[in-house]
């Protein structure tokens, strides 16, 4: 019998060996110390991320990363999330919530860990993503951001490769979208 429940124990994986995560890398022309950099300043962030940030890199700091300027406070993309801990040039991990079309899977956080390592006169970059619950909203926000991070570390390559972000074109669509919805709203408001 003990032997048959070893065999058992042996043979199923634990249940957080089934839990969703993403695994992301990417090599990039670049020092592990200005990787580092680009992911724990304002002025790095705008380089590849988003067209404004709030970053405090300290555990615990703001980590907010505006992908909306424009929109409320809350749903400007990244808002109010912290950083977890911090390993100068070669560690980097925060919270993360999911977009605000997703509100039930938004209300609560998930984390994200970059590691950077150095080869050479290349850094490598690994992203992991974990912490995402199950069905519903969970399984979007998963999908979503399946296909959003390797987007994001492709425009941070791209930021050191060749040139950073211009966010000039998405700021005014992003403003003359949140003006017309602003508008929509405060002539629902006149009705």
């Amino acid at each position: 019998m003990r032997s048959l429940l070893c065999l058992v124990l042996l043979a199923a994986p634990p249940a957080w060996a089934q839990a969703k995560v993403i695994n992301e890398s990417i090599t990039i022309k670049a020092s592990p110390a200005a990787v580092y950099k680009a992911w724990t300043t304002r002025d790095g962030i705008r380089t590849f991320f988003a067209p404004d940030a709030v970053i405090e890199p300290r555990v615990g700091g703001l980590f907010e990363i505006h992908m909306n300027p424009y929109a409320e406070p809350g749903m400007k993309g990244a808002d109010d999330m912290r950083y977890l801990a911090l390993q100068e040039n070669r560690m980097v991990s925060f919270t993360w919530n999911a977009p605000p079309s997703l509100p039930e899977a938004r209300k609560q956080r998930t984390y994200v860990t970059l590691r950077f390592e150095s080869h050479g006169d290349d850094t490598q970059v690994t992203l992991f993503h974990g912490g995402f619950g199950e069905g519903g909203e969970w399984d979007k926000t998963h999908a979503y951001f399946s296909r959003a991070w390797p987007g994001v570390l492709k425009n941070l390559k791209k930021s050191f490769e060749e040139k950073p972000i211009d966010w000039d074109p998405w700021l005014k669509q992003m403003k003359a979208g949140t003006e017309a919805a602003k508008s929509k709203a405060d002539e629902g408001k006149s009705n």
